[in-house]
């Protein structure tokens, strides 16, 4: 499944791993390079739990922890309504947040893409606060059309790279 390789890179690069690190950001340039890289300071436990409702990924580190659901696409918008799984899941996981203080992660992965072909997006949700509120704010959230479905619009995310930047601060 080429989901599956995607989730094993993104876990990857959160861990620290230098070579999937180099993989990776190969067509990046050496702005993006040196922001992945700070990854290998305060890299992450990174479980994969991916299951037909969970979430693909979960991060923990001492100071900040979040769910991630990754997806990818060779198209530049993910559209949640072609797929009722996808817009299922998205509500199932802002109640299961909700419920925790947490919100979700997307990150969706652009193939064929030179540079950093990764972008972050929040999912909306209510009670986030704290540090992890300041986080949440900075994050691109998720577009929803006129009938409530998600869009993921790979240009409006947050680069990996920057995401990578504001977390190693």
């Amino acid at each position: 499944m080429a989901g599956g390789t995607y989730e094993r890179e993104l876990k990857h690069i959160l861990h620290g791993d230098l070579d999937v690190i180099g993989k990776a950001t190969r067509s990046c340039d050496e702005t993006e390079k040196e922001s992945y890289l700070k990854i290998l300071d305060k890299p992450f436990v990174v479980s994969r739990a991916a299951g037909s409702m969970g979430f693909d990924l979960i991060a923990l580190r001492g100071d900040v922890s979040f769910p991630i659901e990754v997806k990818s696409s060779k198209s530049k918008t993910l559209r949640f309504s072609k797929n009722v799984r996808n817009q299922d899941q998205a509500k199932w996981m802002i109640g299961e947040c909700d419920r925790a203080g947490l919100f979700p992660l997307y990150a969706y992965r652009l193939k064929r893409q030179r540079g950093d072909s990764w972008r972050i997006f929040a999912l909306e949700v209510d009670g986030v606060k704290g540090r992890l509120k300041l986080m949440y704010n900075r994050i691109p959230k998720i577009e929803k059309s006129a009938m409530g479905h998600h869009i993921l619009r790979w240009e409006d995310g947050m680069p990996l790279n920057k995401f990578i930047d504001y977390l190693c601060r």
